[in-house]
């Protein structure tokens, strides 16, 4: 075996962009919280952006490395160590067997994305490596790490190519409120104008009911016309429901794949890295953007990307 799990941590799954084209029939598409940060981390580490990582959460797991290879982390910072010594995230790390790599307290934001260089050596489930808890589907016999589990790598590589260069900024920086934008609808007609100002102009908080599946937040009510209930449809990640008693909940990456609650909005997919990385007690307000602004902001996003992968490939 490649790494060996002495502390699972609060919550360590594996990850990749997840299972597509399941929703159909009830299986939800799960994948990483952050797959710009996820991108990044496998980008630096010398693989595809899709491979399939690590989301560690608040408390990152404790892992022996039983057999050399190259890692890179992005994300919050969750305090990674090597042997007790700090070491950088958002750059390429060479790890020898027989080291132990340890995160000791979160800094900033809450889920760090470990990339291992080859991949790990986990089978795919209808497409995908990624963890879905709930169903017990898929990464490590569909469920979170555990002290003991054994994971190997597939291709490992002690060194990589321009070892020194891959290197970025940490891209997460606290903010007293996070700005999250947002493109309308499908349901916000069934909010008043009242509730539609409210909503735009609000601060709401993060509670402590949040997981992967969902983000409460509390704040002002956001009043309907009439109902929060509709005839159940399909729920993106990032849609925003709205319940009866007008708290929103954005709805994330293990998500169902269907809801009866009206949807006033939808957090554009450029902003997921922010998100991803809201904790218990953060604000937050939602700035309205167009359909076309959301779209561009990906694409540019995903350019981005594309020039990091060639500058180190």
């Amino acid at each position: 075996m490649s790494i060996t799990v002495l502390n699972p941590g609060l919550l360590t799954t594996v990850q990749d962009l997840g299972r597509i084209g399941y929703q159909q029939f009830g299986v939800s598409v799960s994948g990483v919280m952050d797959p710009r940060s996820a991108g990044i981390a496998n980008i630096l580490a010398g693989n595809p952006q899709g491979e399939a990582v690590l989301e560690c959460t608040m408390m990152g797991p404790q892992l022996q490395f039983d057999r050399a290879n190259c890692i890179a982390i992005a994300g919050g910072d969750l305090g990674p160590t090597l042997d007790g010594k700090p070491i950088p995230s958002y750059q390429a790390v060479s790890i020898k067997a027989g080291q132990v790599l340890r995160f000791t307290a979160p800094k900033t934001g809450c889920r760090a994305f470990l990339a291992f260089a080859g991949g790990l050596d986990i089978p795919e489930t209808m497409g995908s490596r990624s963890t879905y808890m709930k169903a017990k589907i898929g990464g490590f016999q569909g469920r979170k790490l555990e002290k003991g589990d054994q994971i190997g790598f597939r291709s490992p590589v002690e060194r990589l190519k321009n070892m020194e260069q891959r290197r970025l900024t940490p891209e997460f920086k606290p903010q007293p409120i996070y700005p999250l934008r947002v493109v309308m609808g499908p349901q916000d007609e069934a909010f008043s104008d009242e509730g539609i100002r409210t909503f735009l102009s609000g601060t709401y908080t993060v509670t402590k009911e949040f997981d992967r599946m969902g983000c409460r937040l509390e704040g002002e009510v956001i009043a309907h016309r009439e109902s929060g209930d509709i005839i159940s449809d399909g729920i993106a990640f990032g849609a925003i429901q709205v319940p009866s008693a007008g708290q929103p909940i954005i709805m994330l990456a293990d998500r169902q794949t269907t809801g009866g609650y009206t949807k006033i909005a939808n957090v554009i997919t450029a902003d997921f890295r922010y998100l991803a990385q809201l904790k218990a007690g953060d604000k937050v307000r939602f700035v309205k953007v167009s359909v076309e602004f959301a779209q561009y902001t990906l694409l540019a996003q995903r350019a981005a990307l594309r020039a990091l992968e060639a500058i180190n490939s």
